[in-house]
């Protein structure tokens, strides 16, 4: 393995922590560990609170990524092989 192919497999392990960590704080159906950390309180018209759409924010840009670390991974093992 190269050092860029350790680096991007290194973004990709901590993305996936991170988007582990991201996915079981959100709120579910009765209610998520969100509400441990004062995502409970809802606010605004659309019945979600602040917590909740950062959550949703931060979930997506990390799925990103993640989804980026894969496809540069395989492109570099395709071509080193």
């Amino acid at each position: 393995m190269t050092l860029y192919q350790w680096i991007v497999a290194g973004i990709l392990v901590v993305t996936s922590l991170l988007l582990i960590m991201s996915v079981l704080l959100h709120k579910g159906k009765g209610g998520g560990l969100s509400d441990m950390f004062g995502g409970g309180v809802s606010g605004g018209l659309s019945g979600s609170s602040v917590v909740e759409r950062n959550l949703d924010r931060i979930s997506i840009i990390l799925s990103l990524i993640w989804i980026s670390c894969i496809v540069a991974l395989s492109l570099m093992y395709k071509h080193s092989i």
